[in-house]
């Protein structure tokens, strides 16, 4: 194997397929990245066997990379992107001078670094799935912001850490939950029905990788496994086994009580009360009556308390005074892309819902309150 290739170019694309890599992978040739030089391309191949990524990086017009000789290599992860990072050269020659030592030179610069011979990397299966999606990046950015973080970061229930897409008559619901809380967007996608749950690390993987969000992007998907897919790249991910949870039966759909408040100005206050912990959570106390602000509260023991009024914009409904957690609020209130935002209630200690201020709930948050005793 022998080419010149661009620095630029090949720093951009392994920044990239590092992302799927793992150091302390049980397969050696996994904490490498695979390099094949073919006749007008170089692929780079990275995957820590639950995320592959592969990238082509073509022959342009300025004929870079320069494949003069063909043939494979894998390279540790690490040390590559050290080497191509500090070379203080426009171009670098890459070339196999004994077995696995790779030559890599630039400038005056030259290393020599063992590596590994490409028949001990796995054997990568990137045969493209049935079902098909067609989504700009942007959107899969503004799905994924407003669902992933909702899933569980404790691996107790794995199926809790992924996003569940369930596909039924052209309309794909997305649903993340850690059983406290639960945020859903609906998008149109398909017209095949399918219910498959993608790890949340992987849809951020997706969304970092993919983040010109003026591009298209190919999904897609069967019941192994779930590809994105630009021209020159392709991020793979494994599913997560199990049953996703029915979750549309958690969602209340009548309301006692109806809270409609600038959502800036409640975000604030609740991070004001933030600053107020007790055991490292900070619940937040809620108050509210007809024709009055609503009052935030919070009561840390050994440390002092907090109170702000914030202007409605509306309320209906008998008083209430329900409490929360302050980040999960938080994070559902930034989900929601509207200056004002619903509250919906339906009791003290039932499931409070967000939604934009018309209601609609293509994106909908969900939040269990918790118990308190003032």
């Amino acid at each position: 194997m022998k080419f010149t290739v661009s620095k630029t170019r090949l720093y951009s694309a392994l920044s990239v397929v590092s992302r799927a890599v793992s150091a302390n992978s049980p397969i050696p040739a996994l904490s490498g990245i695979k390099i094949d030089a073919e006749d007008d391309r170089l692929i780079l191949t990275g995957s820590n066997s639950d995320i592959s990524i592969r990238i082509n990086v073509r022959t342009d017009g300025d004929n870079d990379p320069d494949i003069q000789e063909k043939g494979s290599i894998v390279i540790d992860s690490k040390y590559l992107t050290d080497i191509v990072r500090k070379m203080d050269a426009e171009k670098i020659d890459v070339e196999i001078i004994d077995g696995t030592l790779t030559r890599f030179a630039g400038n005056k610069a030259e290393f020599k670094i063992n590596g590994f011979r490409s028949s001990e990397y796995p054997e990568i299966d990137f045969s493209v799935p049935g079902v098909s999606i067609n989504m700009n990046a942007g959107k899969l950015a503004s799905i994924l912001e407003s669902t992933a973080f909702a899933a569980s970061v404790k691996e107790t229930r794995p199926v809790l850490t992924g996003v569940n897409l369930n596909s039924r008559n052209g309309r794909v619901i997305a649903t993340a939950t850690d059983s406290f809380r639960l945020a859903r967007t609906v998008f149109e996608g398909t017209d095949a029905d399918f219910s498959i749950t993608v790890p949340s690390r992987s849809l951020n993987e997706a969304k970092a990788i993919f983040s010109d969000t003026s591009k298209d992007l190919l999904i897609h998907l069967d019941t192994k496994k779930i590809q994105f897919t630009t021209d020159d790249v392709i991020l793979q991910s494994r599913l997560l086994d199990g049953s996703y949870p029915e979750t549309e039966r958690l969602i209340p759909h009548e309301f006692k009580h109806e809270l409609v408040i600038d959502k800036r100005s409640l975000i604030g206050t609740i991070d004001r009360a933030s600053l107020m912990k007790n055991e490292n959570m900070t619940v937040i106390r809620m108050q509210m009556k007809e024709g009055t602000d609503v009052m935030i509260s919070n009561r840390a023991q050994e440390i002092g308390e907090f109170n702000e009024p914030v202007p409605a914009v509306s309320y209906h409904g008998a008083p209430l005074d329900i409490s929360f957690a302050a980040n999960y609020a938080m994070d559902a209130l930034r989900a929601v892309d509207s200056p004002n935002v619903l509250i919906r209630f339906t009791g003290e200690m039932k499931p409070l819902i967000i939604t934009n201020e018309a209601g609609e709930e293509s994106i909908l948050q969900l939040i269990l309150p918790i118990r308190t005793y003032n």
